[in-house]
């Protein structure tokens, strides 16, 4: 059945952000496009790149297999892909890693790169890793270095003054190794919350590192330039350190270094030093990727003894969507020619997914639940598998990813991949609010809260399935709604009933190790990373943070990020007693 623009039904959120960001203006600024116009033009852009590999291919069947999914909600790319396919800026990958090396030129080169990249919407991310660290000599002029941090400030301003695409700000991740000398002054750069406002930091920490904190063991700062041990630390009071700056102001994270290498698809292409801004994309230098995520809360399905997971439907939606990031590589307009190079050698996508706590709540199963962990495992499991089967596939068409042949797979006998990785959790930020689905893998951060989106704009949400709840059941009222909002919980709000009290979990009554847990669970199931928010109260202790960046690692996360509600001036989510009306 052709699908059609009454098919396409979006809350007055989801239009306020397409309005503002995704939809095409004319030179007065003016919308000449309607969400339904975006997705077709999308959908054409992206199955067009069947004719590259077939002249006879039917792109007008692929168009609307294409559309179908984006009008129902069920399967959304990042938004470059929104923004920009079928438009004159075409560059549609979300996530860029670039080399930053040890000389002067080489830093600029990259800056004048990541401008490139901003302005074309992707985010960035870096090692500064390289960088010989502050007061060290520089040989050629007899000068002293000014570090890595210092260099990161340069970087900061440029993201400043350029707008992605001219509709957001750049966003940047920046990495330090763990044994680097300026790794003190890095972990404490975001103490001052003016500084390095366009990035987000991470420290690249190493199994090395990890047990020596475990054991009580010292370990050595390496001068980059030239490999000479520096200093010895005390690995449990560097880890201390990186602990109460996260406490302060939900900075540093971690990335596993050692962990994303080891499951390094292409390590004979290269090393992985970095991730984009998010944390979940691991990517060699120069390289790009395109996300896509599933939304979970469509794949549900009511049956005479209540709700369960159409697997049906998610393996068809799973099925397209690795073919549609799949025709992205091919029809994507690189900003240079080395991200070009790099990602059509390894073709990496990310599909991943979000609405899965609105899905666990229509299943009747809370968040902070063994069976909730359960649940996870299947539905991603399920998920990659369908992934690489579909990936494997496309391999036999059309070819496996240029590298393939160049790296230990096929001293393995591995089986043919169209894209070297397949699978990624995004946060999916602003696609949630387009799908009015739970962001992510994330647990509601409350029932009724703010949003702020794009620097300026408020939304105000009430959880919908929440609302039919209340009504169904007799016991919504604007003052409930309005006592939610000032709210992080429901759980001592008497007025509601016990069951959906405890079936409503919001982000903070779930205990650190939960979040943890579940974040793992998805881990075990992705090629790539997890984007996942360990979300504290504000009277959570340091204690809490460094229990959970322990058994993050202990677990087999690739990274982690925390956050502690107040811990910023400005946050992106918060229950502040709105009125609501």
């Amino acid at each position: 059945m052709k699908v059609r623009s009454k098919d396409l039904l979006l809350s007055e959120n989801a239009l306020t952000v397409l309005k503002k960001r995704y939809l095409k203006k004319d030179t007065e600024g003016r919308i000449i496009e309607t969400p339904f116009e975006m997705f077709k033009r999308v959908a054409r852009n992206i199955a067009s790149a069947d004719l590259i590999y077939d002249k006879k291919a039917d792109i007008k069947k692929r168009e609307e297999e294409f559309l179908k999914i984006m009008v129902g909600l069920e399967f959304l790319p990042n938004s470059p892909a929104l923004m920009n396919a079928g438009r004159e800026l075409q560059q549609l990958a979300a996530c860029f890693v670039l080399p930053v090396e040890d000389s002067l030129s080489s830093i600029f080169d990259t800056i004048k790169h990541t401008a490139i990249i901003h302005q074309s919407g992707g985010g960035t991310g870096f090692s500064f890793s390289k960088l010989r660290p502050a007061n060290d000599r520089v040989l050629s002029t007899s000068g002293i270095a000014s570090g890595p941090v210092s260099f990161m400030k340069v970087f900061n301003m440029a993201t400043e003054v350029i707008k992605q695409g001219g509709t957001r700000r750049g966003a940047n991740m920046g990495i330090l190794r763990v044994d680097h000398p300026d790794i003190l002054d890095f972990v404490k750069a975001k103490d001052d919350p003016k500084e390095l406002t366009n990035f987000n930091i991470s420290v690249g920490v190493t199994d090395e590192f990890m047990n020596a904190v475990e054991t009580g063991r010292g370990y050595y700062l390496i001068n980059p330039r030239d490999k000479k041990k520096v200093k010895r630390l005390s690995a449990a009071k560097v880890f201390d350190i990186i602990v109460g700056s996260a406490w302060k102001s939900g900075e540093p994270g971690i990335i596993f270094l050692d962990r994303i290498n080891k499951d390094n698809p292409t390590p004979d292409i290269g090393e992985i030093e970095a991730t984009n801004p998010c944390g979940e994309q691991p990517l060699l230098p120069f390289e790009s990727c395109n996300l896509g995520s599933v939304n979970l809360s469509k794949m549900v399905i009511k049956k005479y003894r209540g709700c369960e997971v159409d697997y049906k439907r998610l393996e068809e939606v799973v099925r397209i969507g690795v073919r549609f990031l799949d025709n992205i590589i091919d029809v994507n307009r690189y900003p240079l020619p080395e991200i070009e190079r790099i990602t059509k050698g390894n073709r990496k996508i990310g599909l991943g997914v979000m609405g899965f706590a609105d899905m666990l709540i229509k299943l009747g199963i809370p968040y902070d639940s063994e069976e909730a962990i359960d649940q996870a495992g299947r539905v991603m499991g399920f998920i990659r598998r369908i992934s690489d089967e579909t990936s494997s596939e496309i391999a036999k068409e059309r070819g496996p990813y240029q590298h393939f042949f160049q790296v230990r797979h096929k001293k393995r006998g591995s089986q043919a991949m169209r894209n070297a990785t397949r699978t990624t959790v995004a946060p999916t930020g602003t696609l949630s609010i387009i799908a009015n689905c739970s962001s992510g893998i994330e647990p509601l951060y409350g029932i009724a809260y703010v949003r702020t989106v794009m620097n300026d704009i408020r939304l105000f949400e009430v959880h919908p399935i929440f609302l039919e709840m209340a009504k169904e059941r007799s016991f919504y009222s604007k003052g409930l709604i309005g006592l939610l909002s000032k709210r992080e919980s429901i759980r001592e709000i008497e007025d509601i009933p016990e069951d959906i009290r405890r079936l409503f979990v919001t982000s903070h009554d779930i205990s650190p190790e939960f979040h943890v847990r579940m974040q793992a669970a998805f881990q075990r199931h992705i090629d790539n990373a997890v984007s996942k928010t360990i979300n504290f109260p504000n009277n959570a202790t340091k204690r809490d943070i460094k229990r959970a960046f322990l058994l993050a690692y202990k677990e087999g996360c690739k990274g982690i990020t925390i956050y502690r509600s107040g811990a910023r001036e400005k946050q992106v989510l918060a229950c502040k007693g709105i009125q609501y009306c």
